[in-house]
């Protein structure tokens, strides 16, 4: 069975890294003691401390962190961006973590293009600091689980693996693979003996002229096959955390229909392409549906609170419902 936790990154509003500096932002966060609350709430088994949120606690209170998770036999797995990623390594010590989840870039929606020449600058730029960062983090016995964070391919993420040195391996979204015009299913088999967590994310997806877009929602309630994914998932790694994560208040489009979006992608087959996009045609919204969110419709404070913990407690019931929880 997988570890099943909870992350913050479907409760940006709700914690307070939604909107910060902006007129937008909640003005009374719950911040880590809301988060810690609910993860408590669902009973969780596992939970993704973000280093932001880490960074923001004086030093009695991560230590009263670190003996609470022990008392409820909570597996912490810590979540930093790569530049952050060396100071995450410092904190794992302080916690008991054994795995950093990292985001690479900060590309969203596949779209490389936005970026030029800048995106193979960048992959370059991942590479180095991965070949440098891999072998610290084994050194202490530690994992960089790389995510496939809306920026790279299956085969790019297993390329880092193998060429990286130590240290590295992959976090797995599950509803991300469609981000970049991979099958769910496939991008999951590939990845499965390189995962050291994983990232439990579900989408609606809504077709349009361009591409598709993906539309958070409970996990269990939209395109990902979950029944198919979770037992390839723990047939390599048995003893795997995974996070429950909604998508973004943001709306992805996808605009894979277009020319332009498939800058600095290699050649794939036909066929891979048409089981992808197969696979987000699988109860997708009508064309004339509302795709917003409430954030993105203006909505108020205890809406955005309601609608984002409600996603989050369904989530947890769907996943008890399946037998994973």
């Amino acid at each position: 069975m997988l570890r099943i936790g909870l992350n913050p990154y479907g409760l940006t509003y709700t914690l307070g890294l939604q909107g910060i500096g902006t007129p937008r932002a909640n003005p009374t966060p719950g911040g880590m003691p809301a988060f810690l609350a609910l993860a408590e709430e669902l009973n969780v088994r596992a939970i993704e401390l973000d280093l932001d949120m880490l960074r923001a606690l004086e030093k009695d209170e991560v230590a009263a962190l670190r003996d609470r998770l022990r008392a409820r036999e909570m597996t912490p797995v810590i979540s930093a961006s790569l530049a952050d990623a060396e100071i995450a390594l410092g904190w794992a010590a302080q916690l008991g973590v054994s795995v950093i989840r990292v985001g690479l870039t900060p590309v969203l929606c596949g779209d490389r293009a936005e970026l030029g020449v800048g995106w193979f600058e960048m992959t370059a730029n991942v590479r180095q600091s991965l070949s440098r960062l891999g072998p610290m983090a084994a050194a202490r016995d530690l994992t960089l689980a790389i995510e496939d964070h809306q920026d790279f391919t299956s085969a790019e993420l297993i390329e880092f693996c193998e060429t990286c040195g130590p240290g590295i391996g992959i976090c797995l979204d599950t509803a991300n693979p469609l981000s970049v015009g991979e099958e769910p299913v496939a991008f999951a088999s590939a990845v499965a003996p390189y995962l050291r967590h994983v990232h439990l994310k579900d989408y609606w997806v809504q077709w349009t002229d361009e591409g598709y877009r993906l539309i958070r929602c409970p996990v269990g309630d939209g395109v990902i096959p979950f029944h198919v994914i979770l037992p390839i998932l723990t047939a390599h790694q048995p003893e795997l955390t995974a996070s429950i994560e909604i998508g973004a208040l943001h709306a992805r489009h996808i605009r894979l229909l277009t020319a332009k979006w498939w800058h600095g992608y290699a050649e794939r087959p036909a066929r891979d392409l048409a089981v992808a996009l197969s696979a987000a045609r699988i109860g997708r919204l009508p064309e004339s549906a509302e795709w917003r969110t409430p954030w993105e419709l203006g909505a108020d404070r205890q809406t955005l609170i309601d609608y984002e913990i409600g996603q989050v407690r369904k989530s947890a019931a769907n996943l008890r419902a399946m037998g994973w929880m």
